[in-house]
């Protein structure tokens, strides 16, 4: 299976358990794997029979507006489940960084999900 990725996207969400973390956006970068078969795509050089991964950054800049996540689990969750239905890989896999901890390069959650 052919894979686009996007890596390390930096969106600016709402999430953190405390209420006082969700007050104002923070820093995270998202990556995003899409497994889909472009074969056809690129023997007709058209991004018809593709993923339009512009149009999947763009969505994943815009997730957030208006709203807010307590656990990056559930970012990631969500992240994928748009991704599926609005871009329709046959699956993707989502890494959620979070710079919480000091002392760490960062905290992520990864996961992975496919299409029904």
């Amino acid at each position: 299976m052919d894979t686009i990725t996007i890596t390390d996207l930096e969106v600016f969400y709402r999430v953190g358990v405390p209420d006082a973390e969700r007050a104002k956006p923070q820093r995270l970068l998202l990556t995003v794997e899409m497994e889909h078969d472009f074969e056809a795509a690129a023997q007709r050089d058209d991004l018809a029979g593709t993923i339009d991964y512009y149009a999947v950054s763009q969505r994943l800049l815009k997730l957030g507006d208006g709203r807010e996540w307590r656990l990056i689990e559930t970012l990631a969750c969500d992240i994928a489940e748009t991704v599926l239905k609005e871009f329709r890989p046959r699956r993707v896999r989502v890494e959620v960084k979070k710079f919480i901890i000091a002392e760490a390069r960062h905290v992520s959650v990864r996961i992975e999900r496919a299409s029904a």
